[in-house]
């Protein structure tokens, strides 16, 4: 098949530091290239891929300092793309909805994955406009929200299965807390709940502009009052991410919002780590309860987990992890679904 993927701007593909939907496009992108497609990738000027790089701006717009306004490159990739629509079969957008009323005419060769919540009211008259448009979620609960849609399937994410290994011998001397520092993560969870078990907790954490103000104002003093037990760092490059997570006791994963998937989830697996993660969006269908981690509803139970995971079987964890969350299974949902698409299309202009 002659496959386009549309990636975001805002990071390159793959991302250099944070960033989950980048990641699963390069993810996608490079294992349909081994799979024999023909995959040409629209990103930025700085991603790396082996498949066709279409380049709409020179670097990744966040990490670019002299990018103040989005909005224009965006119409450029929508302009690229219109451009070159008749060479493929599929278009995947991994772009939320700007491409709908430029591309409706050919919605039956068009599919988006949609990465973000739903649950914003915004979002309601555009999707009762839009109801043809196919669409994927990455969970079962981030579909929730919307009013009736094109919905095609829920594939869930899969990364490599040796991008992340499982860890031989951990050291298993502190908790881990990876993700964005914003109030739906709930990094003061995480703080809190390490404290009363009195175990080190680690915290690597991309800080967004919209959110400096939060992490000084409610992180920054909790960190500061924890010294003793918490570390913070920064964004990180993969190649750390193995030793951070892999050593880790557990991940804790505190969320206080209807997460649409949660990357950090299959990333501790893969490791063989387990996750505490409290119930809210994606997690009944990325964790199993009581094999690959706990599922708590509140601060207590999260202690009470915490205490207890060393009776979890950290090969199993990443067993399951090789069973449900590889890149090969999630690449294959897709074909399958493109395939499905296509055969539909056919019949239907035939008719």
């Amino acid at each position: 098949m002659r496959i386009a993927q549309i990636a975001p701007l805002i990071e390159c593909v793959p991302p250099k530091l944070y960033g989950g939907t980048e990641r699963v496009v390069s993810w996608l992108t490079e294992e349909l290239v081994r799979l024999g497609h023909e995959v040409t990738l629209f990103a930025s000027g700085d991603s790396e891929t082996t498949a066709e790089l279409v380049a709409v701006s020179d670097r990744a717009l966040r990490l670019d300092p002299s990018v103040k306004d989005v909005l224009p490159y965006n119409v450029l990739l929508l302009e690229a793309i219109r451009k070159r629509a008749s060479d493929f079969d599929i278009l995947h957008f991994h772009v939320d909805f700007m491409y709908f009323p430029l591309f409706r005419h050919m919605a039956d060769r068009t599919l988006s994955t949609l990465h973000g919540r739903l649950d914003l009211p915004d979002l309601q008259p555009l999707f009762r406009e839009f109801p043809d448009m196919p669409l994927v979620s990455i969970s079962n609960n981030q579909r929730l929200p919307l009013p009736p849609v094109n919905w095609q399937a829920t594939i869930y994410h899969g990364q490599p299965a040796d991008l992340l290994t499982y860890e031989e011998n951990p050291s298993c001397d502190y908790f881990a807390f990876l993700g964005r520092i914003s109030p739906e993560k709930r990094p003061d969870r995480a703080i809190n709940i390490a404290a009363r078990t009195g175990m080190p907790l680690r915290m690597a954490s991309k800080i967004d502009k919209v959110d400096q103000k939060y992490f000084d104002e409610s992180i920054q003093p909790l960190i500061d009052a924890n010294h003793d037990l918490v570390s913070f760092t920064g964004e990180f490059e993969n190649d750390a991410k193995q030793i951070f997570l892999g050593n880790a006791k557990a991940v804790i994963f505190p969320i206080d919002w209807p997460e649409p998937f949660g990357l950090v989830m299959i990333e501790a697996m893969a490791c063989g780590v387990p996750v505490i993660a409290y119930r809210c969006g994606s997690v009944p269908e990325v964790i199993d309860d009581g094999l690959t981690g706990f599922i708590v509803d509140n601060d207590d139970e999260a202690v009470a987990a915490l205490n207890r995971v060393e009776s979890l079987d950290r090969r199993k964890i990443r067993a399951r992890f090789e069973e449900r969350f590889t890149d090969k299974r999630m690449t294959a949902d897709y074909v399958k679904l493109y395939e499905t698409m296509l055969a539909k299309a056919r019949k239907v202009r035939a008719a």
